[in-house]
């Protein structure tokens, strides 16, 4: 679903919104800036002078598929109105642009009526669960375009879930236990359906794919990656893999797929799909997570939304404190489009296979090096009642890390304020994170955690490391 934003002016008769153009000015900015998400706003055709008309106003806008309603005050507004509105349940924020002129008689008095609406919203509304996003700034104002967006592009992935489906093929990786979801806590908070699949039906389809289909992709991977000691028989079960979860996702109308890939797989057909993950993420934009990560996939559905493209679903790997560093790694999935100046290569995954007579010859991975720069580390958790985002930057410090897709992660920062590698680790030992973290290029934390709050979810805290017991853990019960 794409957000619909519902848009109502508000102003008592005896101000000057028509004057000086406010609601004008305000609508084209909204217009603009819901467009800029795939969006769409409607708009309530009259200002409501009362509860009532208030009301009406806000059922126009429900009728109409709004998600997010934005209360824009062109002048001074009652508080019935606000109350009204507020009550409504849905999605808020409320606007008030700056006053024209600061001399001889007040305008518009627009801040001393959002602070009113504020604060009746609060009072009306659990905050916690359902919140209020207010808006103080002029439409040309970069800082309140940069504000109003972010909610935008948060609010748009909080939509896009409702109704999601994720295809769970092959169920958890064995004994997994902390990835284990309810999916009626999920379905409930986020929307987002999970159905199994049987991963016998992957394989069906892998077995039926056309050669000339599977010869066609296999190029295609050849044509971005260099093959390194890959067979072509491995290269070809890779392909079959792509086609296979493309179909899957493709023919029964699934959002995400989450694809337990070790060990069914390397029973029949004899592979580990790593590179196929890999492939989708990068051709397809496809949010797809290993190790039957329901909650990886939906942090990829999210980051998706919020930036444009899926991230790479990794493990925090050999933190070295130190250095103040965590390498962030995987031996499978990736999407290309974030590796560096560096060669990309198809190899043998280096691990399933390992010590026996064979060898490590059961499957391809990507393999590369992300490129150095901003990035940011994204869950959600917990069922979809929690979610963790801390950013840093990713930059090549003498070891290259383990094969597969990788980096080093240093100068960690949570909401402007710098952490430590160890804080990270605490925060995420402490707060019992599941393993799996989405590596994003650019900063979006902020994106990520409002809407996190959008959808009423805990917001776990970058816990400060110490020598002792976690206050976490010590807390009186």
């Amino acid at each position: 679903m794409s957000l619909t934003v519902g848009v109502i002016k508000a102003s008592l008769p005896s101000y000057f919104p028509d004057r000086h153009g406010v609601f004008d000015v305000c609508l084209d900015a909204v217009r603009e800036l819901v467009a800029a998400v795939g969006g769409r706003a409607v708009v309530a055709p009259n200002v409501p002078m009362d509860g009532a008309d208030a009301r009406g106003a806000l059922e126009y806008c429900r009728a109409r598929g709004a998600g997010f309603l934005l209360l824009i005050h062109g002048g001074f507004t009652m508080g019935d109105v606000a109350r009204e509105i507020a009550m409504g349940g849905m999605p808020m924020g409320v606007w008030a642009t700056p006053e024209p002129t600061h001399e001889n008689d007040i305008q518009l008095n627009n801040f001393v009526s959002l602070n009113m609406s504020l604060s009746i919203a609060r009072g009306v509304r659990d905050i916690s669960m359902n919140p209020v996003q207010w808006y103080f700034g002029a439409a040309e104002d970069p800082r309140l375009r940069d504000r109003l967006s972010r909610s935008l592009r948060a609010l748009s992935a909080r939509e896009r879930l409702k109704g999601a489906r994720i295809a769970v093929i092959g169920g958890l990786a064995p004994t997994f236990y902390n990835m284990d979801v309810s999916g009626d806590v999920l379905a409930h908070r986020l929307g987002v359906e999970t159905v199994h699949v049987d991963i016998h039906r992957m394989v069906d389809v892998m077995e039926a794919a056309n050669g000339s289909q599977v010869d066609a992709e296999v190029a295609a991977m050849t044509a971005r990656g260099t093959i390194r000691n890959v067979s072509e028989g491995q290269m070809a079960l890779t392909a079959r893999a792509a086609i296979a979860l493309r179909k899957v996702f493709e023919r029964d109308g699934y959002d995400g797929l989450a694809v337990s890939d070790w060990p069914a797989l390397q029973e029949r057909p004899g592979m580990h799909p790593g590179a196929a993950f890999s492939w989708l993420e990068e051709k397809d934009n496809m949010a797809i997570a290993s190790e039957g990560d329901v909650l990886g996939t939906v942090t990829q559905m999210v980051v998706r939304t919020i930036t444009g493209r899926v991230g790479s679903l990794l493990d925090m790997t050999s933190p070295q404190f130190r250095d103040d560093r965590i390498l962030m790694w995987h031996g499978g999935g990736g999407p290309l489009y974030m590796a560096g100046n560096g060669p990309v290569a198809w190899i043998n995954h280096p691990m399933i296979g390992r010590g026996t007579r064979e060898g490590p010859k059961f499957g391809a991975i990507a393999d590369f090096e992300f490129a150095d720069g901003p990035h940011s580390v994204l869950r959600v958790a917990r069922s979809g009642t929690a979610a963790f985002a801390v950013e840093g930057q990713v930059r090549a410090m003498g070891e290259s890390g383990f094969a597969g897709c990788r980096g080093w992660v240093t100068g960690f920062s949570d909401r402007g304020h710098a952490r430590s590698a160890e804080d990270v680790v605490t925060s995420v030992m402490e707060h019992g994170l599941e393993h799996h973290f989405v590596l994003v290029p650019g900063l979006w934390a902020n994106d990520f955690l409002e809407f996190a709050a959008w959808t009423g979810m805990e917001l776990l805290p970058v816990v400060s490391s110490s020598d002792g017991l976690s206050p976490l853990s010590a807390r009186v019960r």
